[in-house]
């Protein structure tokens, strides 16, 4: 099946876009501007920006070793797509406000979704000899 065979690609792909988002631990101010168009006030709000930034960065290389270790795919594509699935229903939940300048990586999750959970539907199940041993018992 296509997916099954392209999932490496576009696990890598989607993982490298998704790193990108270390730009917001390493500049918060430039990362709202440019993803919601807003600036961001002094403080506290800044060092959640960084650790959103530094989060949504692991999610990437996560997704960068899942493609490489196909043991770790279904873990990898569930904590990936659950935590684009977050960001899309809160950024919908602004109704219109954030699409102009959040509508890109929005309209990207939501293929990344799509293309994880087709994988998911299809993909071959194998399990580990002792893990089917113990599922027997």
């Amino acid at each position: 099946m296509l997916i099954v065979t392209a999932i490496r690609w576009i696990m890598l792909i989607s993982g490298i876009l998704t790193a990108t988002m270390v730009y917001a631990a390493i500049d918060p101010e430039g990362s709202m501007r440019s993803t919601f168009g807003e600036t961001l006030p002094a403080g506290a709000p800044a060092l959640v920006i960084r650790n959103w930034g530094a989060l949504i960065a692991l999610v990437g290389a996560m997704l960068i070793y899942g493609a490489f270790n196909v043991s770790v795919r279904p873990l990898v594509l569930v904590v990936a797509g659950v935590s684009k699935a977050v960001f899309i229903g809160l950024v919908l939940s602004e109704g219109t406000r954030y699409l102009g300048t959040a509508g890109v990586p929005v309209a990207v999750d939501s293929v990344m979704i799509v293309l994880f959970a087709w994988y998911l539907a299809v993909a071959p199940r194998t399990a580990a000899p002792s893990a089917r041993a113990a599922a027997t018992v």
